[in-house]
C-alpha cells in the first residue's frame, strides 16, 4: 500500500439539525375581532403552526450535510439519497436489471490506478477528485446508491449525476440497514462528462468514537468520469478499495499485537 497523506477532517462529528421557523414570533396575543367571541381567538391561536424548512424528496437538510463533508454541494437542490429499489421510483429513475446484480469487473482493474503511484501521482488524483467534485454540485440531479460492498459489510457512498448507472449500482450493492445519513468507508463519485479519468486513492483518518476517543481508521475515495462511465469500472474501484481497506487494517492489527507483546 503506497503511503497516503494524513487528513483528520473527512470524517465529520454527528450533527443535530435544529428545525427552525422562518416565521417571527410575536409574545402579543392578536386581539379579537369585535365580531367573533373570544374562545374563537385562543382556538386559532392554538392550531397556528411554524413554517419549517422545506424539505421534500431530493431535498434533504441532514443528508446535504453529508454531501458537503463528502466535498459536493447540490446546487440545484436535488439529491437523491438511494438504499432501496423503492429510492429509485422516488428519484424517478428505473429500477435494477436484476438484483442481486452480478459484475465481472476484472478487466477493468488495471484502468483504475492507485494514487501515489507510477501511473497516478498524488496531485493529478487531487485535481481531478476536485474538478469532478465541482462538476457533480453543478449537476441538475444527483443520485446517491448506499449499501455494502457484496460479501462484505463494507459501507459504499456513490455519488452520481448518471441517471442510467444508478439503477445499475444499486442492483450491484447489497442492502445495508437503514441509518441516519454518514460518512462511509468508501465514497465514489462519478460523473458522466469531461475528459476520461479513473483512479482510487486510501487515506488513513483519525475517527472520533462515541466515547470520545480517538482511532485510526482508513477511507478509499473512487473518482471516475467520462461520457458513458462503465459500471464495470466504478466496481473495480469499489473492489481495489476494499482489498485497500483490508490491507490497511490488517496492518494496524499486527502493529498493535506486536505492541501489547
Amino acid at each position: 500500500m503506497n503511503p497516503v497523506m494524513l487528513s483528520t477532517t473527512l470524517l465529520p462529528p454527528t450533527r443535530t439539525l435544529l428545525r427552525l421557523s422562518l416565521r417571527p414570533l410575536s409574545t402579543a396575543s392578536p386581539r379579537p375581532s369585535s365580531s367573533e367571541p373570544s374562545w374563537l381567538s385562543s382556538v386559532k391561536r392554538i392550531s397556528e403552526t411554524d413554517v419549517f424548512p422545506n424539505e421534500y424528496p431530493g431535498q434533504n437538510y441532514m443528508f446535504n450535510w453529508c454531501l458537503n463533508a463528502d466535498g459536493v454541494t447540490p446546487l440545484k437542490k436535488r439529491a437523491f439519497r438511494i438504499t432501496k429499489p423503492l429510492d429509485l421510483k422516488v428519484a424517478g429513475l428505473a429500477l435494477p436489471p436484476s438484483s442481486p446484480l452480478r459484475v465481472d469487473a476484472a478487466a477493468e482493474r488495471a484502468n483504475v490506478p492507485e494514487a501515489g503511484s507510477d501511473a497516478l501521482p498524488f496531485d493529478s488524483f487531487d485535481d481531478a477528485a476536485q474538478r469532478i467534485k465541482d462538476s457533480l454540485s453543478l449537476a441538475d440531479g444527483l443520485f446517491c446508491p448506499e449499501g455494502h460492498v457484496p460479501g462484505k459489510r463494507v459501507g459504499v457512498r456513490i455519488i452520481t449525476d448518471a441517471e442510467d448507472l444508478a439503477p445499475a449500482l444499486v442492483g450491484y450493492l447489497e442492502r445495508a440497514p437503514r441509518r441516519d445519513p454518514a460518512s462511509q468507508p468508501i465514497t465514489c463519485f462519478v460523473y458522466g462528462g469531461g475528459e476520461e479519468f479513473s483512479g482510487y486513492a486510501i487515506e488513513e483518518v483519525e475517527e472520533t468514537r462515541e466515547d470520545g476517543s480517538r482511532v485510526a481508521v482508513s477511507v478509499a475515495t473512487v473518482v471516475v468520469s467520462g461520457k458513458s462511465p462503465k459500471l464495470e469500472r466504478v466496481v473495480a474501484g469499489i473492489e481495489l478499495s476494499v482489498e485497500g481497506l483490508e490491507a490497511d487494517a490488517a496492518e494496524r492489527a499486527e502493529k498493535k499485537a506486536a505492541e501489547e507483546k
